[in-house]
C-alpha cells in the first residue's frame, strides 16, 4: 500500500502528535506507527520528548539513530545533546568562551550557551534528514508536551530576512572589528564557524517550516482526554497551528470510559465524558474526531498498541490525510485582524457572535460554537462580523488608544458591521 503512485517522486507522508502531558500521545504514536507498518508501509517513529518514554511504550531500548523494532518499523529517540553537537557545537563554544572569561564556569555555563527550547528544535530537525533520503514512506512524531516548538518554526519571512539582509552584515562588521578587538574588547568575536552554525540553523529551520506546512504530506494530530481542562488547552493549541498555518487533520480523544461500564460507579464520569465529547466534536467541526476507550490495562507492549490502533483507525488509513483545509485562517490588515471561520449553509438571520474573556462563542441557530481564542487575540476587542460564501469573518481591533495622526483601521469588508460594546465592558454581541 504505497504512499505515492510509482510514477511519482516518493516524499515521506509526516504524522506530528501532540498534546498535554499525561494525554497519552505517545502510545497514540506508536499505535499508528505500528499500524502504518502493518499496512506495508516503511515507517519510522521518532520522539522530540526528553521523557524518553517512546521505548517504554515499544517496550525497546531505543537510541540516537534508527533501529528496527518490527518488520517495516524503525524508532528513535531523538538525543538532544548529539544533535546539539552536530547542529550548534561552534556557538555553544564561543558563548562557553565568553561566558568562562566573565566568571561563569562549569554547568551554569553549559546551559547558558544553549536557548530554552533550542533541544526539541534540533530534534525535530531530524525529520528534514529523513526527508532527505528515501527511506521511509510514514514518518510519525512523538512531539514533546507543548506546541511551542512548532511556533518557532512559525516565522520563515522572519529567518530568511536574517538569512539574506542581517548575517552578512553581521560577518562584515566583524571581520573589520576583529583587529582592534583584543584592544578594545574583552570579549572573543564570533568566529565564521559560528556564523557558519548560525546561518545552517536558520536555512534548516526555513525547510522545516516548507516540510510542515505542505498540507498535502504532512498533518498534526491533536491527542486529549476527555476532560474540560484538557479539552481548553487543545482548543487553543488548535487556534494557535492554525493561526500559523499548520492543517490539524484529527484531533484524538483518548481514553473515554466505554459502554460496558454503565450502571457502575463511573457512571456520573461516563455522563460528563458524553457531554465533553459533544463539545469536543462542534468545537473541532469540521476535523475528525477520533476515540479511543480506556482499556482495562497499561497500553504498552505491540499487543495493546495494536489494540489502539484498530480502536482508532477501523475505519480509516493511518497514514492518509483526514482533513485538508485549514479550520481557521488569521490574517491581520493593519491594526484589524479577521479570523475566519467556515460555516457552511449558515443563515446570516440566524447567525450570532459573542466573546466573553478568551472565549468567542458563535451561534448558528440552535447550534453553538466556542472557539478558545490565543492570547494574541483575546486581548483584542471584537470589531465586526461578515458572512461570505459559506464563511463567517470576524475582525478584532487593537482596543489601545490610538495615535492622534495615525488613521482608523478600514474593515476587511463593505458589510462589516461595529461590534456593540466594549471587550472590557461584559460579553459583546453582534450579528454578523
Amino acid at each position: 500500500m504505497p504512499v505515492a503512485a510509482e510514477s511519482e517522486p516518493r516524499l515521506p507522508r509526516t504524522i506530528l502528535y501532540t498534546g498535554k502531558g499525561g494525554v497519552g500521545k505517545t502510545s497514540v504514536a506508536a499505535a499508528t506507527a505500528r499500524r502504518c507498518a502493518a499496512a506495508g508501509l516503511r515507517t519510522i517513529v521518532l520522539s522530540t520528548d526528553p521523557a524518553h518514554s517512546l521505548g517504554d511504550a515499544l517496550e525497546q531500548r531505543l537510541g540516537p539513530d534508527p533501529r528496527p523494532v518490527a518488520d517495516r518499523l524503525w524508532a528513535q529517540q531523538i538525543e538532544a545533546q548529539a544533535e546539539m553537537e552536530a547542529n550548534w557545537a561552534a556557538v555553544r563554544d564561543w558563548l562557553g568562551k565568553a561566558l568562562a572569561d566573565r566568571g561563569v564556569l562549569g554547568v551554569a555555563a553549559e546551559e547558558l550557551t544553549v536557548p530554552p527550547g533550542m533541544d526539541e528544535l534540533f530534534g525535530l530537525l531530524q525529520i528534514r534528514s529523513h526527508h532527505g533520503g528515501d527511506d521511509y514512506d510514514v514518518i510519525v512524531v512523538d512531539c514533546a508536551p507543548t506546541g511551542e516548538t512548532l511556533r518557532l518554526l512559525s516565522f520563515p519571512d522572519v529567518a530568511r530576512w536574517w538569512l539574506d539582509k542581517i548575517l552578512p552584515w553581521e560577518r562584515r562588521l566583524v571581520a573589520a572589528a576583529r583587529p582592534f578587538a583584543k584592544t578594545f574588547l574583552d570579549v572573543p568575536l564570533p568566529g565564521d564557524d559560528v556564523f557558519a552554525d548560525v546561518q545552517a540553523l536558520v536555512a534548516n529551520l526555513i525547510a522545516m517550516n516548507g516540510i510542515l506546512r505542505d498540507r498535502d504530506r504532512t498533518s498534526i494530530r491533536l491527542v486529549m482526554n476527555p476532560d474540560r481542562m484538557v479539552i481548553r488547552e487543545a482548543q487553543r493549541t488548535f487556534t494557535y497551528l492554525n493561526l500559523y498555518g499548520y492543517l490539524t487533520d484529527a484531533v484524538v480523544v483518548n481514553r473515554v470510559f466505554p459502554e460496558e461500564l454503565s450502571g457502575s460507579y463511573f457512571d456520573a464520569w461516563r455522563e460528563r465524558q458524553r457531554e465533553n465529547l459533544d463539545e469536543v466534536r462542534a468545537g473541532f467541526d469540521p476535523v475528525p474526531v477520533l476515540v479511543a476507550r480506556y482499556f482495562p490495562e497499561e497500553v504498552v507492549g505491540a499487543r495493546m498498541l495494536d489494540r489502539l490502533g484498530e480502536e482508532l483507525f477501523a475505519r480509516e488509513r493511518p497514514e492518509r490525510v483526514l482533513h485538508s483545509e485549514l479550520a481557521q485562517r488569521v490574517k491581520t490588515d493593519g491594526r484589524r485582524t479577521v479570523l475566519a471561520i467556515p460555516v457552511p449553509f449558515a443563515d446570516r438571520s440566524e447567525l450570532d457572535l459573542s466573546k466573553v474573556g478568551q472565549e468567542l462563542i458563535v451561534r448558528a441557530g440552535s447550534e453553538k460554537r466556542t472557539i478558545i481564542l490565543p492570547t494574541a487575540l483575546a486581548r483584542l476587542r471584537p470589531a465586526g462580523a461578515r458572512l461570505e460564501a459559506g464563511t463567517l469573518e470576524v475582525s478584532f481591533e487593537d482596543d489601545r488608544p490610538r495615535r492622534a495622526h495615525e488613521p482608523a483601521a478600514a474593515a476587511p469588508g463593505s458589510d462589516d458591521e461595529p461590534a456593540r460594546g466594549r471587550a472590557g465592558s461584559g460579553s459583546p454581541r453582534q450579528r454578523a
